[in-house]
């Protein structure tokens, strides 16, 4: 008994689909190798001392209380991904070591003119200079919105020795 052949397009097409399959499965993979791991996710404010960040925005306000009122707003804003703060005191601190080789300065600046602020690390794709300005609108109270992005400011610069490269999750 002689077996009739095959039709071709009855072998062919489950082989295509089968290579297809495959190559669809080879690039997922691929993908998923590339794209760079999902950067935690912490809205509860903690103290901003030891930490330089390199890629934020800060919020200054005259006192404590606004501070902290404003530092929770951001439990559930979905562009913010770290949030810190710093009281007026710990401010006063920072900038007492900051300028320790300055007393005339020193003598000269109150623990109560240095503002309280929150600095914000964004969840990786936010304009940084567009979140400034909605929350400028959103904290009319506040003395100051300003983004610190220390790659755009070497760009700018062009210094001869410029400093590493801002890590992805905006601190160094």
């Amino acid at each position: 008994m002689e077996e009739k052949p095959k039709p071709l397009a009855r072998v062919l097409l489950p082989v295509v689909a089968l290579a297809l399959a495959a190559g669809v499965g080879l690039a997922f993979f691929v993908a998923a190798l590339v794209r760079p791991p999902e950067l935690p996710v912490d809205r509860n404010p903690a103290p901003l001392a030891g930490h330089n960040l390199c890629a934020s925005v800060v919020v200054y306000f005259r006192t404590d209380e606004e501070m902290r009122a404003a530092a929770a707003a951001f439990h559930d804003d979905p562009k913010a991904r770290r949030v810190f703060v710093e009281t007026q005191a710990e401010a006063y601190a920072r900038f007492k070591r900051i300028f320790a080789d300055q007393p005339e300065l020193l003598r000269l600046t109150r623990p109560d003119s240095l503002p309280a602020s929150v600095s914000l690390l964004a969840v990786p794709g936010t304009d940084l200079n567009a979140w400034a300005q909605e929350l400028h609108a959103r904290f009319e109270h506040a003395d100051q919105v300003k983004v610190t992005d220390l790659d755009a400011m070497v760009e700018q610069l062009k210094p001869t020795d410029p400093p590493p490269k801002c890590p992805r999750d905006g601190e160094y």
